[in-house]
């Protein structure tokens, strides 16, 4: 079996991503002092919601890219899943930057917007993607039925 080395680099990607989105929640914490919740301070909901959606996603999608590759020997379609999934939540994360794309603010640029709609979309769809993919290859390899 080889090492899972395209999901291993998505998950340190997605990682130090997760570790950026904290601290920018942790310190916006400190400079308002609300320990937890959001006190109605609408950046730190944007802020803490940007960092806890990713946390939400991140996880399985890194699992099932992983079980994938290493039933699929990796290659090509594990790299695209790989890619668009960090697209996706770079472009989201991005969309989280302005309380125009949180919060369907109708101040401010409206592409924010743009970026979470993208953002979620594709996160959704190579999710559905990659899911579908791994049971299509789990039954052709006989691994699930025999």
């Amino acid at each position: 079996m080889e090492f899972p080395q395209t999901a291993a680099m998505v998950g340190a990607f997605l990682l130090i991503l997760q570790q950026f989105l904290m601290m920018n929640t942790g310190s916006h914490r400190a400079k308002t002092e609300i320990g937890v919740g959001h006190g109605d301070d609408l950046n730190l909901e944007r802020k803490s919601r940007r960092h806890g959606n990713l946390a939400e996603n991140a996880a399985i999608f890194i699992v099932v890219l992983t079980l994938t590759e290493v039933l699929t020997g990796g290659g090509s379609v594990i790299m695209a899943f790989g890619a668009i999934f960090v697209f996706a939540r770079l472009c989201h994360a991005i969309g989280f930057m302005s309380t125009t794309g949180s919060h369907a603010s109708r101040e401010g640029p409206k592409f924010f917007v743009l970026f979470r709609m993208v953002g979620a979309t594709l996160t959704g769809l190579v999710g559905l993607g990659l899911g579908f993919y791994l049971a299509f290859q789990l039954l052709k390899s006989g691994g699930y039925l025999g």
